[in-house]
């Protein structure tokens, strides 16, 4: 990728604080493992919203996927379906949703919502029309997050041209032939096709931000009413406290993912893995995900045995997307689900249901809950 993509990707807030501490966390637990347990039958299968997915983990919603990679929401969405693990359309993608639902129809769509009900109310319709089943509502994006790393390496919203942009394409041959005039060529300029229910501007208008406006004003009512028009599965992602799970149980829905946004919003926000256990206490029965931070199955299992009931990966899947489309991201699916499976072995569990918190010490670091 050019530098300003890989920069958009890779970055975070301010000084990348929670970013480093997304991936720091895992270090402070180790694992108990348990022998002399046949586990010769093991399987990471788990069932969420009435679905069984092959294994515990999916692939978390990422932004301008389409950038990174030629028709990458696409790339991702197909390789999850067949790998079937459940995919997370942005509501910053660059490919109509209707699209990503067709290729997968068990995707899940991802929105960003301004506080003002009669957007809410398009594009939830639109969502539910196109034959989504699983919405996820991201509220931590009150403002956009403070994130100087996009300055330094030149990335921009709208993307402006210039000859240092340019340039960073031009040194990037297979970039530039395969992703940027292979969707200029085949799709036009990309825009942002989701963010209401009508089609939003091309990625170089100078008012594109008119996308992204007003979420400032999104509260508890507007979480309300979305849960009176959506018929199928409501989950808010963003959930850092058990105050705001326990809301959101009482809104109605049905799950919350546990996230910082990939530390992109606040820097210096708890890391996921240290909230994860608070927001299971106080989540009364709703499946409680998360993301942040994963990079190896044993990642995935920490989460586990902490209180997730699923887990979410995000840049793994798109550097994996970038180098080899949808085989790609199929081969990442492949060694993480590897990775889970060898360690379950290693734990004496035969199912995912079975790991927890007897499986790991603290080894370093502060706890994750009160108390």
């Amino acid at each position: 990728m050019p530098r300003p993509l890989f920069g958009y990707v890779a970055g975070a807030a301010e000084t990348n604080a929670s970013l480093r501490d997304n991936r720091d966390v895992f270090g402070e637990w180790a694992f108990r493992p348990r022998f002399l347990v046949d586990v010769s039958r093991r399987s990471a299968a788990v069932t969420l919203f009435g679905t069984e997915y092959a294994t515990c983990f999916g692939i978390a919603p990422m932004g301008i996927s389409a950038m990174m990679a030629y028709r990458g929401d696409l790339a991702l969405t197909r390789a999850a379906a067949a790998a079937r693990v459940p995919m997370i359309m942005s509501g910053s993608s660059l490919i109509p949703l209707e699209e990503i639902v067709r290729a997968n129809p068990d995707a899940w769509f991802q929105a960003y919502l301004p506080g003002e009900p009669d957007r809410i109310a398009a594009l939830v319709g639109r969502v539910a029309d196109a034959g989504y089943r699983t919405l996820v509502l991201t509220v931590d994006t009150t403002t956009l997050g403070n994130r100087e790393n996009n300055i330094r390496t030149g990335f921009s919203t709208p993307l402006r041209p210039s000859l240092r942009l340019a340039w960073d394409g031009a040194i990037r041959p297979t970039w530039l032939w395969d992703v940027l005039w292979r969707t200029l060529r085949q799709h036009g300029m990309p825009h942002f096709e989701n963010s209401y229910v009508t089609r939003g501007a091309p990625i170089i208008a100078k008012d594109v931000q008119r996308d992204f406006g007003a979420r400032d004003h999104l509260n508890w009512t507007h979480l309300a009413q979305i849960r009176r028009q959506w018929r199928g599965n409501l989950v808010v992602k963003g959930i850092l406290t058990g105050e705001d799970a326990a809301r959101c149980k009482e809104e109605g829905a049905d799950g919350v993912i546990v996230s910082n946004h990939g530390g992109r919003q606040l820097d210096g926000a708890i890391a996921p893995l240290r909230a994860v256990a608070e927001v299971k206490a106080t989540a009364g029965g709703m499946t409680v995900m998360m993301d942040g931070g994963v990079r190896r199955g044993s990642d995935v299992l920490k989460a586990i045995a902490l209180g997730a009931d699923f887990v979410f990966v995000g840049r793994p899947m798109l550097y994996a997307a970038a180098v080899g489309g949808e085989v790609g991201v199929r081969h990442a699916i492949s060694i993480l689900s590897d990775e889970v499976h060898r360690n379950l072995a290693f734990l004496g569990c035969n199912r995912i249901g079975e790991v927890g918190m007897q499986h790991l010490v603290r080894v370093a670091g502060v706890p994750t809950s009160r108390g």
